[in-house]
């Protein structure tokens, strides 16, 4: 007994879908506009690496000075590394029909340091972009505007530039989508963080803010975060000081929720020396001193420095003009006492009965 095969007339319509399932699959592929917009291109530019299935192209190559055009039509996700790419206008993406389906977009360590206006505009689906360890120096106004209604903006460790304040670039230069969901800052240096961006972004639900130079948080953020219960913060690797200036924000932590200061766990004090170290959730107010108590302090001891200094100063001016003064000393006692035995004579000549003229003045 064996198996039972099945005769030819059974196996021939198997076969026939097979071969025309197979043909059309060629046919889909070969020709443009049925899946893929068109002007899609079909092969991997030089120097990526593309995965259909999970329409993806990676490219990375520091001799890369341009992003590629001749992008498949299926790709959503584009990454681009480690290349020089500059400047970043809405020429620099062309014409290509291809953006228009992209969602995510990372383009971080590129050199870049310019975005120009409207330079994601023909992004029409993108969600996601990362800009994250590039210099940028000059920033458009409008350059996240006529475009994408981006969801997740990363510009981790961008606003660092020496000689600039990181808060003020970020002000200038992130004229953000109000469509954001999350906003990633990491690493900029931020000394403080401006009250306008909270009220810029409504619908942002996740703040990155580590590894930032952060003392402690301004007392209008604190009252806007209270309110709205929103975003979701990250605070850690920031140098906070724990003096009586942090009391509103142990505060507020003491009353936000877990969720909203997700490493609250974890953050410590870096100054004073003797807080350095100490978890911020466990302080006391009784445990922080005001700093500027102690600056008090200190001018009064300056200021008592400084007196002495110029009392030792007349001291030695008195020291070094002792002739002179003493001079001066003598010839002003004897002034006085000719002053004075002239007094003495006068009042003399005037008690002398013998100077009395006659009643009768004759």
């Amino acid at each position: 007994m064996g198996g039972r095969k099945l005769p030819c007339s059974s196996r021939e319509p198997v076969l026939v879908r097979l071969l025309s399932t197979k043909i059309m699959l060629l046919f889909l592929l070969r020709a443009p506009g049925v899946l893929g917009p068109a002007g899609g291109s079909h092969a991997c530019p030089p120097s990526c690496t593309c995965s259909a299935e999970i329409g993806l192209v990676t490219c990375s190559e520091s001799t890369l000075h341009e992003i590629p055009q001749d992008l498949p039509f299926w790709v959503q996700n584009l990454t681009i590394v480690r290349s020089d790419l500059k400047v970043l206008s809405a020429t620099s993406f062309g014409g290509n029909s291809t953006w228009a389906s992209l969602t995510t977009l990372i383009l971080s360590n590129n050199h870049i340091h310019t975005l120009q206006d409207r330079a994601f505009r023909d992004f029409l689906a993108l969600t996601t972009l990362d800009l994250s360890h590039n210099d940028l120096v000059t920033v458009a106004p409008n350059a996240f505007l006529g475009g994408p209604r981006l969801q997740n903006l990363k510009l981790n460790s961008v606003l660092w530039r020496e000689g600039a304040a990181s808060e003020e670039q970020l002000l200038v230069a992130v004229a953000l989508p109000r469509s954001l969901w999350q906003l990633e800052l990491a690493g900029n240096r931020l000394e403080t963080l401006p009250v306008t961006l909270l009220d810029q972004l409504p619908d942002l639900q996740v703040l990155d803010l580590r590894q930032n130079s952060l003392a402690t948080l301004p007392e209008a953020v604190l009252a806007t975060l209270a309110q709205q219960g929103r975003p979701q913060l990250y605070l850690h690797s920031n140098p906070f000081v724990c003096d009586c200036q942090l009391q509103p924000l142990l505060a507020w932590l003491a009353n936000a929720s877990k969720m909203q200061v997700v490493d609250a766990d974890s953050l410590r004090c870096a100054a004073p020396a003797t807080m350095n170290g100490s978890l911020l959730l466990q302080l006391q107010a009784s445990d922080m001193e005001c700093s500027h108590q102690d600056l008090q302090t200190a001018s009064y001891v300056f200021f008592g420095i400084v007196l002495a200094l110029i009392g030792v100063t007349f001291l030695m001016v008195l020291y070094l003009n002792r002739r002179g003064i003493k001079r001066w000393l003598n010839n002003l006692r004897e002034a006085c006492r000719d002053q004075m035995e002239g007094y003495h004579y006068r009042y003399e000549q005037d008690a002398d009965p013998r100077r009395v003229p006659p009643a009768g003045g004759v």
